[in-house]
């Protein structure tokens, strides 16, 4: 399971000494606990972890976003450290070519004709993707696609 995984290599970190890996996975396991108290399950699926990862993903990024508009860019470094570190817990991305086409099939399978049929497109392309693909990303494919 990916919490045995995390754990492992937390444990790996802290006999390596690495301190930057150390202190992402310990606020990545404290999220997950975090998410297992608010969910009440003793333990979580493999997708509930996945979930947890990008949305510390997603923050990151964020912050990313917000340090570099303050110039404080030895922040968004330890940042972006932070994110390589998560996104090696993440199934490989599709690329964008691969979405694309993952998206005209949808639209097709879906018959979407307009702008108003993006939420059933989305819905099923994420479910195509599993995670695999940015939803920025997504959403612009999609957008485009659509008339």
């Amino acid at each position: 399971m990916l919490t045995d995984q995390i754990a492992a290599d937390l444990k790996q970190a802290m006999l390596a000494k690495d301190a930057a890996r150390l202190s992402t996975l310990r606020m990545l396991k404290a999220a997950i606990e975090y998410h297992k108290i608010e969910k009440k399950q003793e333990s979580l699926t493999d997708a509930d972890v996945t979930g947890v990862i990008k949305k510390q993903i997603k923050q990151r990024q964020d912050s990313i976003e917000g340090f570099e508009k303050g110039g404080r860019t030895e922040l968004a470094d330890k940042e972006k450290a932070e994110l390589l570190v998560l996104k090696s817990y993440l199934p490989d991305e599709l690329s964008p070519a691969q979405v694309e086409e993952i998206v005209k099939t949808v639209i097709a399978e879906v018959g979407a004709t307009s702008k108003a049929d993006m939420g059933k497109v989305m819905k099923a392309v994420q479910a195509k993707t599993a995670g695999r693909a940015d939803n920025r990303l997504v959403s612009q494919l999609v957008a485009g696609q659509l008339p």
